[in-house]
């Protein structure tokens, strides 16, 4: 069984590196896993999610608004993520909050990567979600890519990858898929549940 990975750009924010870099992980990660995985592209720029506007909690209620009805479907249906996330004043972006604020039932049981960019790789911003990802009983794996607006970028907006980073980037891929095959049946006891 093909594993679905959606890969969820975290910045809405104009002039944004994310677009490059989930282009990149996709690519590295479909040659590396094969039949194993498909991975799919979650732009949050296409989802146009407002400021959290259901009146009950996710955890609470699944939400009622056509926006929040269209995010569920595309993050339900995918077996594990890949957050591409910048860092803003030391956390994830306001937009990639939001977004998984909105929800709660399609998270659990299924695993979560990390790629961050930054000055620092974003690093901050990780060590946030991963703590998230918790609270949501997710699967935050291990390995992490963390890339340099310095040396992983021209003058800061052009995205050149040190090679390095490809086999973190197998790495992180191998796991991940090995956790969404692992939680697998937490997630067929959750919809039988629904």
């Amino acid at each position: 069984m093909t594993t679905k990975v959606g890969i969820i750009i975290g910045s809405t924010r104009p002039g944004r590196n994310g677009e490059q870099v989930a282009t990149w992980v996709r690519d590295v990660a479909a040659a590396h896993a094969g039949d194993a995985a498909e991975f799919e592209i979650l732009d949050l720029l296409d989802f146009q999610l407002p400021l959290l506007d259901e009146p009950i909690p996710a955890v609470g209620a699944p939400g009622s608004n056509p926006h929040t009805l269209r995010w569920a479907e595309r993050v339900g249906a995918c077996d594990a993520f890949v957050f591409i996330t910048p860092e803003y004043n030391a956390g994830p972006p306001a937009a990639l909050q939001n977004a998984i604020d909105y929800l709660y039932r399609e998270w659990t049981g299924k695993a979560v990567a990390y790629v961050g960019y930054g000055v620092y790789g974003a690093v901050t911003a990780v060590q946030e979600l991963r703590a998230q990802a918790g609270r949501l009983r997710m699967a935050d794996i291990g390995p992490q890519v963390a890339l340099s607006l310095r040396e992983d970028f021209a003058d800061m907006t052009v995205f050149k990858p040190q090679e390095l980073h490809v086999p973190e980037v197998h790495e992180l891929v191998d796991e991940l898929l090995a956790w969404s095959r692992a939680l697998s049946p937490l997630r067929t006891e959750a919809a039988a549940a629904a």
